[in-house]
């Protein structure tokens, strides 16, 4: 019987910086928006997929006639989120999907379908004690690979300012790059994870690793409440531990 697995997200945003006036150069409030942030492009892969994709404004026809309009972009970005059954983001929740959902109701489009979110900087703060849980410092520790340099901020500037190829393509490969991090830093993370959507039960498979999926699963011994006995689990796979009722093991958590 095919097993049907759940689609599974990773992706990252870049966005453009709040254009604005003020009436000096150190520690001044804002005088004047001139002009809104919007996202200028969008790196995504599927997990268990090799290929990782990024879009970003000059790749849609609207760019022609407004630079800085990203709405066929976040069309883009809410057609990925309505496909996912997880979705995956290092600061997820702080920026990268307040700021989709945002861009969705600033452009009238509905919430998409409901999924399971993992924010690996979340994971990484709960669990560990690292000097910093930015993606670069732990793609770092974990010896993974680093992020690309951009240069800072001229590069945004020469992209949304002066509409230059050359520097489009480096922010792209920047996305793209992170998203690629992102990946190896979730893999690295998962078997930690204890609150993880189980992928068993979304794929209804009998004895499967709640955090991969995987039927390569050993019995360990047992775990033990105060009224109760367990089958404990361990995914050969990722490393991670569940357990069972004794009754039933299909119900691996």
């Amino acid at each position: 019987m095919k097993i049907n697995k759940p689609k599974i997200l990773l992706y990252d945003l870049e966005t453009s910086y709040t254009l604005s006036a003020t009436w000096g150069l150190f520690d001044q409030n804002v005088a004047k928006v001139i002009r809104e942030p919007f996202i200028i492009s969008v790196a995504w892969k599927w997990l268990g997929e090799k290929q990782t994709h990024v879009l970003s404004l000059p790749d849609f026809n609207l760019y022609k006639k407004d630079k800085f309009n990203d709405k066929e972009l976040v069309k883009k970005l809410w057609e990925l989120f309505e496909k996912a059954d997880i979705i995956i983001a290092h600061n997820g929740n702080g920026f990268d999907q307040k700021w989709s959902y945002g861009r969705f109701v600033i452009h009238e489009l509905k919430p998409p379908s409901p999924s399971k979110y993992i924010d690996t900087l979340l994971i990484a703060r709960s669990k560990f004690k690292f000097n910093s849980n930015k993606l670069n410092d732990l793609a770092k520790y974990f010896k993974i690979g680093t992020k690309i340099q951009t240069g800072g901020i001229e590069l945004w500037y020469n992209c949304i300012e002066k509409f230059d190829k050359k520097s489009w393509n480096l922010m792209c490969n920047y996305n793209k790059q992170d998203v690629i991090l992102l990946e190896k830093v979730y893999l690295k993370l998962l078997p930690y994870i204890t609150n993880h959507p189980n992928i068993g039960l979304m794929q209804n498979e009998v004895e499967s690793c709640p955090n991969c999926g995987s039927c390569n699963m050993q019995r360990r011994g047992f775990s033990f409440s105060r009224i109760s006995k367990f089958q404990r689990w361990w995914c050969i796979d990722c490393g991670g531990w569940s357990q069972s009722t004794l009754e039933d093991n299909s119900q691996i958590r």
